[in-house]
């Protein structure tokens, strides 16, 4: 397409498109159909010899794509902490696109370093950790995580005397690696990439809330990695930062605090569940969890911000660049400034704006958990943040019940097992969800407990 009038109009089209799909969003059902979901056998075809026009191609999109979507940019998805997308952060990722820039270093983008710049500075300040800390813009909690733990290792070592870069890890000392026996999946995954190992892990015991249990936590040295959590997945919860992290520094060891949405509640009026966690060495965070910021969006932060920058330094001799560019914190050399959005999102809300909603979900958790317990629901955590664990009354019960959820299109929220049984998880973390959609959440819940009894 080389006519800017035709290029213009596509753009136009996808617009309206786009804006079509957000009008509905609030009557949107909440998983597609059945029916939508078979008409994507639409998109399986040869690829062409000749290709579509793309006014035809957006057509297919939306037509056949648009009703098979997760109306998790709605206000009614209760499933695995997935915000919708605050309005400024939205407006912000369509300019992002329209820019396209490889938002790796100054020279590729003047404005991508400067707004990430200021985001990554804007987050230490709200969530309380050092300001001088490395802030890396990455695609996920996964992918940040692996980059803080890479920084980890590498410290570790150098402060043993082991150059990594230079020898590798064939004959380097051996770093032990002490996780939570509740321990994310990502931070797992993060550990197998790196070839710790999984059976070389050494498990903590954990208390009947999902934390770290401090007289149960196995010795530490100077080759150590602490991995805690902000934020239990099931049940929400902290481990207790003041009891373990200094401990582990006195031991040497390094400290990471997986925070993926449990961080955030340092911007909120219950900061006071993750105390201590600024003491840390290096934490996680997702943007397009509970700040509500598009997909993908998550954030690698570390205390010694040339530790991050050294170990994942990217510069050539054709792209050289500040320690402290974009790709050189994070594993992506061309990415996408999705520290963008995230600036769009704290700029639109400020500091009151952001506590205001966080404290909302929080709210909202506790009447959902009340309204639950009174309707005869095992509600199995403290409900401390945004995650209401549950079960009825028998296993059989509890899955009858999620699944007839799931298929009334109402509503959306996962399963999950606690303590060796099946239960269900819902996190309240849309900024469109009101009081009247958790309302709606348990007179259904209410209506299927009798259904199935």
């Amino acid at each position: 397409m080389n006519n800017p009038c035709e290029e213009r109009q596509l753009l136009v089209d996808a617009d309206q498109r786009a804006l079509n799909y957000f009008d509905g969003i609030a009557e949107r059902p909440a998983f597609p159909s059945a029916s939508a979901i078979a008409g994507l056998q639409a998109f399986e075809r040869s690829l062409p010899d000749q290709g579509y026009p793309a006014g035809q191609v957006l057509q297919q999109l939306d037509e056949l794509g648009s009703p098979a979507t997760v109306a998790s940019n709605g206000p009614r998805y209760f499933g695995f902490v997935i915000g919708a997308t605050l309005p400024a952060a939205a407006a912000a990722e369509r300019m992002v696109l329209a820019w396209d820039q490889c938002a790796s270093s100054f020279d590729n983008s003047p404005v991508a370093d400067c707004l990430e710049r200021i985001a990554g500075r804007w987050v230490t300040e709200l969530l309380g950790l050092p300001r001088d800390s490395a802030v890396g813009f990455g695609t996920s909690a996964t992918a940040c995580t692996l980059a803080c733990l890479s920084a980890a290792r590498r410290a570790l070592l150098a402060r043993n005397g082991w150059n990594f870069d230079e020898d590798g890890l064939n004959g380097a000392p051996t770093v032990q690696v002490v996780v939570s026996a509740t321990c994310h999946v990502t931070v797992i995954k993060a550990l197998r990439i790196l070839g710790f190992g999984v059976k070389r892990l050494k498990i903590a015991a954990t208390d009947a809330h999902g934390r770290i249990d401090p007289g149960q936590l196995p010795a530490l040295d100077e080759l150590s990695i602490l991995c805690l959590q902000a934020g239990e997945v099931n049940t929400g919860e902290f481990d207790l930062f003041t009891a373990l992290i200094p401990t582990a520094k006195v031991a040497g060891a390094w400290v990471h605090v997986d925070g993926a949405f449990g961080l955030w509640a340092r911007a909120s009026s219950s900061a006071h569940l993750a105390a201590g966690v600024e003491l840390a060495d290096s934490w996680t965070t997702d943007g397009h969890k509970w700040l509500n910021t598009p997909y993908d969006g998550a954030m690698a932060i570390c205390r010694d911000a040339d530790a991050l920058a050294s170990a994942m330094n990217s510069d050539a001799v054709y792209a050289s660049a500040s320690k402290d560019a974009q790709k050189n914190l994070n594993l992506e050399f061309s990415r996408r400034a999705r520290g963008i959005p995230i600036w769009a999102a704290l700029s639109s809300m400020g500091r009151d704006g952001l506590r205001e909603m966080i404290d909302q979900h929080i709210r909202q958790a506790g009447q959902l958990a009340d309204a639950l317990r009174a309707a005869g629901y095992q509600v199995l955590n403290r409900v401390v943040l945004n995650q209401v664990l549950v079960r009825a009354d028998s296993d059989e019960q509890t899955l009858a019940i999620r699944l007839a959820a799931q298929q009334s299109g109402l509503v959306w929220f996962g399963p999950t097992v606690w303590q060796g049984r099946p239960a269900f998880r819902l996190s309240i973390s849309s900024w469109r969800t009101t009081d009247a959609d958790i309302a709606l959440l348990a007179d259904l819940l209410l209506r299927l407990k009798r259904q199935f009894a």
